[in-house]
Parts: structure tokens; sequence; C-alpha cells
């Protein structure tokens, strides 16, 4: 199906008024490759379909890469440096190849096999396997050192299409239906690809002839089609080079100017500390610590919250849906306030490494 569009898109020549039409062919690209990653309706498969791994641990980081690059030595080695449960949990489809304990947080690894083969076309088993990496809080790319950009590219590319956009944010597009009216385009700053008519046919592919747009910064057709499939997810990813044992000291330091790329050696396990650093800070968790009354805070097992749910009200719910009913204010102390300990509300924002002891009515 996808034959015909993509050979257009590589005949039109770009100019300004080619992009109008460049747009429209987008669109209608985005259009066909969503039927592709959505399963189709009617019935729906039977209980035996899914494949979906259970969420474990306060994050899940997905393992990317072709064969043979090292992806199971560095997921076994990683798991079995790190791991705190020797037995390995197996699903139907996809092995959990453990899940570590780093910094008090629980992190399940899940290797994402055979998102690379064509999965994207809807081949094989790739569909659940994709649906599984869009739950992911981090992506790793692993790319043997020796080759790695080509890879590199189709595995981003493979994604993309999944509608994962990798390292970057939401664009900043404002959009809204309405039931009348026609398409209002409003920009705070200059479009260099955007104008009225390119927007329009872009909307009128989706069947949308009254709507909003607000353009907050200069965006393109993709970003407009991202905004306007509203399906798509935004992870931060690593790429993580491997089998540095084989490659000189100069090339090292090249590699390590690169944006977002840890260099390891798997089968030595050099550099892990290194790449378990650089997950934390992309995973942004938040450690709560909590503190009985009367009693020593307990360290050793913290509440882990996602940093964009860190309010009083997200903890008490991570513990338990009833703690929120019978909750009068919270007592805290650590750096999201002003004097230890401080009396808050449901609402009050905490910060990594806070200590917090809920008062009940």
């Amino acid at each position: 199906a996808l034959g015909p569009v993509p050979l257009q898109m590589a005949r039109t020549q770009k100019n300004k008024a080619t992009a109008h039409h460049l747009g429209l062919l987008k669109a209608r690209l985005a259009k066909l490759r969503r039927e592709l990653i959505t399963p189709k309706g009617g019935g729906g498969g039977g209980p035996g379909e899914g494949f979906d791994v259970a969420k474990t641990g306060d994050a899940r980081i997905g393992f990317v890469g072709f064969p043979s690059v090292g992806k199971s030595t560095l997921l076994s080695n990683l798991a079995g440096v790190y791991s705190e449960v020797a037995a390995y949990e197996f699903t139907t489809l996809t092995t959990v190849p453990g899940v570590i304990r780093y910094k008090g947080a629980k992190i399940q690894l899940l290797d994402l096999p055979g998102i690379i083969e064509g999965a994207k076309d809807g081949k094989g088993r790739g569909r659940q396997v994709i649906a599984v990496a869009r739950t992911c809080n981090l992506i790793l790319i692993v790319l043997d050192v020796l080759k790695p950009l080509g890879h590199k590219k189709i595995i981003e590319n493979e994604l993309e299409g999944f509608g994962i956009r990798l390292n970057s944010k939401p664009p900043n597009i404002g959009f809204k239906k309405k039931d009348k009216g026609g398409i209002n385009l409003t920009a705070t700053c200059p479009q260099s690809e955007l104008d009225t008519e390119t927007v329009k046919s872009i909307l009128a592919e989706y069947k949308i002839h009254n709507a909003d747009i607000t353009l907050r910064s200069d965006a393109t057709a993709d970003d407009l089609i991202d905004v306007v499939e509203g399906n798509r997810v935004y992870i931060p990813c690593i790429y993580v080079l491997n089998k540095i044992d084989q490659i000189s000291i100069e090339e090292l330091d090249i590699i390590y100017k690169v944006p977002h790329c840890v260099p390891i050696s798997a089968h030595h396990r050099w550099n892990f500390d290194d790449l378990l650093e650089r997950i934390w800070d992309y995973l942004k968790l938040v450690r709560i610590y909590t503190k009985p009354k009367g009693q020593l805070p307990d360290y050793t097992s913290p509440v882990v919250l996602p940093y964009c749910k860190t309010t009083v009200e997200d903890f008490c719910m991570k513990i338990h849906k009833n703690l929120i009913k019978d909750f009068k204010y919270a007592l805290v102390w650590g750096s999201s306030v002003k004097h230890n300990p401080q009396k808050v509300g449901k609402d009050h924002t905490l910060e990594d490494e806070d200590v917090i002891q809920i008062v009940k009515k």
C-alpha cells in the first residue's frame, strides 16, 4: 500500500509551490501507517493473543538492536550484576531478562525482539512488540561500535514509523477542533514551512475543515501531522555503543562527544556504571522516603514516582487509592519545603529524596 506515495514524494521538486503538495502526501502516508499500527477491529484476538508484559517496578527500559550487536550479553550482564531476582520471569513472547535495582528503584529491562525486520509493515508478532515499546520510559538502542550509523538510521526510522519520537518534545502547536468557522491559523513566530494553504490541505486529508491552529514555534508539516494524529509518544533514548574493546583510545574520545551516546563493552562489563548513571538521568525518577509516626525514615525502599507526577496526591495514589480519602495533611522534610518538617496539603510537589509522613483524619 505504501508504494506510490513515497515515490511521488521523491519525484516532487521542493519549492514554495509544492510545499503544500508534499504536506498532503505526508499526511496520507501517516494515515496509512496508522492503519498498520492499530490492530483492525472485529472481535479482537482471544485471551491467548495478549502478550503485554506485566509492568513491574518503577520504570521500564526497552532494548532494541540488530542481532549480534551484543544486546543479550548486555541484558544478561546488567541483570546479572544488578538484579535482585535470579529467577527469570518468562512471558509467552518476550522474556523479561530481569528487574534491576538501582538507587532504590526497581527497573524492568525488556528485550524488544524483531522490531527491526519490517515490523512496522505489520509482519509477524512485530505489532505487539511495538505496543510494548510504546510503554517504555526509556529506549536503549544497542549498536555495534564498528558499524553504528547504518543501524542507527534503520532503527530510528522503524521507531518513528510506529509513532515513537526519540529525544524530542511534543511540537508546540495548539490544535482545537470546532463545529464551524473554518480553519483559523495563528503563528506567534515566522514559519519557514507551513502556510495557510499547506495547513488546510493537511487538515483536509483528515476531513477537518473547522479548527483553530496556533503555531508557537517554527513547525514542519510532520509536526502538524503528529499533533493531529495525537497518538505519538515521546521517549528519551540512549545509544549504547558496544564492543569498545575493538577500537582505539582516539576513536573512543570521538564517540564520547556524540550526544546521547554511551560506549560500553557488554562482554567485559566496561563502563556499566556510566551507562546506569546516564539511564538514571534520562528516567528522571523521584524517590520519596516514608516515615511512620515516631520512627526513623525508611531509606531502604523509597516510593518511586515519575518526574511529571510528584505531588503528595500522586504519592498517596501510588501506595493505595484509599489513602487519599483519609488524608488530613502531610509532614515533609527535604528540598521541596522551606523548613523541616513542613505541613503540606495534597497539591504540594515533592522533590527527589524528600521524606514524608502522612497524617490521617
